[in-house]
């Protein structure tokens, strides 16, 4: 199947994709979701064929992409995963590397299982993460859904993943792509450049930490030297090994451990990445990450688009749009969404 070319009117987007006739699949998860089976996408005549190692676990011609997996978020990553594959022109060559609570090892058997249903071909592995000892590291913020520790995997996934994985796109399971991944995979990072992803210094930095924090000379003069801007860490191009050989987890969770003595920061796992990696960055053009759609963090109302061109909608921010499409209170955006929802409903007719 072709990849779709990425400059798509909103309106045409309302019609493209929008049902599925593939098999539903039997899988019922403990929330009652079953998914349909995706259709499989096959490369372009001018991929390259990936070396088959470790089941495929180290190409190093594939695209390497991260996600974290749990059941609350499913249908998210279902969502996310097809988009990817879709817009790909080389859907065969993307490797997936899912991150899930090593707590529930029962969900990660229904994760597997949902996976392998509805994506028979895709090429991926689960890792287990320790979210039990990241829990006592972190600190309340404005918002629980924050406080998840699978939220703090992506901290970790230089740990986490094989050392034959030198370079990652990690992604959110709020979110779906409309271009090719391999774009914002081959953004180059120089050689002291551990990670990629869009910058937005208009947004009030100062915002992001405590008075706190500011009022303390040894504290605030961390961005001595930088000029710090606002990422959003829901979509970012890392360097595993300047990774590893800065030893960077630890140097977030230093971050994290002063948190819990004292409050320099009210949001969740970000504030600990712009310490560590703002102003640092490299740059990756504003249409890979069209954030915000869900609004803010206390009530999620809806959002336009930033103005520009569009590779990848967001939906970061308390409003999730399969939640607000099934209590039929969508917003406009939400639309575009929609045609990569799997979730196999109540009144669909099997194939």
């Amino acid at each position: 199947m072709a990849a779709t070319k990425p400059s798509i009117t909103l309106h045409t987007f309302f019609f493209i994709f929008y049902s599925f006739t593939s098999s539903t699949i039997t899988i019922t998860l403990s929330t009652a979701q079953r998914f349909k089976e995706a259709p499989k996408f096959y490369n372009s005549a001018t991929c390259a064929t990936i070396n088959h190692h470790l089941n495929d676990t180290c190409s190093a011609s594939g695209v390497h992409v991260a996600m974290t997996l749990d059941v609350a978020y499913l249908r998210g990553s279902m969502a996310a995963i097809l988009s990817v594959l879709q817009h790909s022109s080389c859907p065969e060559n993307i490797i997936f590397h899912f991150v899930s609570a090593a707590s529930k090892p029962s969900s990660a058997t229904v994760l597997n299982h949902t996976l392998t249903a509805s994506f028979p071909y895709l090429k991926f592995q689960i890792y287990p993460f320790n979210d039990g000892a990241v829990a006592g590291l972190i600190s309340t913020s404005i918002r629980s859904a924050l406080d998840c520790p699978l939220n703090y995997a992506r901290s970790y996934l230089a740990n986490l993943l094989p050392l034959c994985v030198t370079k990652i796109v990690y992604l959110d399971s709020d979110l779906v792509l409309i271009d090719d991944i391999a774009k914002l995979a081959a953004t180059p990072l120089g050689s002291d450049t551990v990670l990629a992803a869009p910058e937005y210094c208009t947004a009030n930095f100062s915002a992001y930490f405590t008075p706190s924090f500011w009022s303390n000379p040894s504290l605030s003069a961390t961005f001595a030297g930088r000029k710090p801007c606002y990422f959003n860490t829901g979509v970012m191009v890392i360097d595993l090994r300047l990774w590893r050989a800065g030893d960077y987890t630890m140097r977030i969770q230093e971050w994290m451990e002063l948190q819990k003595r004292m409050r320099i920061y009210e949001l969740g796992s970000l504030p600990p990445f712009l310490l560590v990696f703002a102003g640092r960055i490299g740059p990756v053009d504003h249409r890979w990450n069209q954030h915000g759609l869900g609004g803010d963090n206390f009530r999620g109302l809806c959002r336009d688009l930033h103005p520009g061109p569009v590779s990848l909608l967001h939906w970061s921010g308390k409003g999730k749009p399969w939640a607000r499409l099934d209590a039929n209170r969508p917003c406009l955006l939400d639309a575009l969404w929609a045609p990569y929802d799997l979730l196999q409903t109540p009144f669909a007719l099997d194939a």
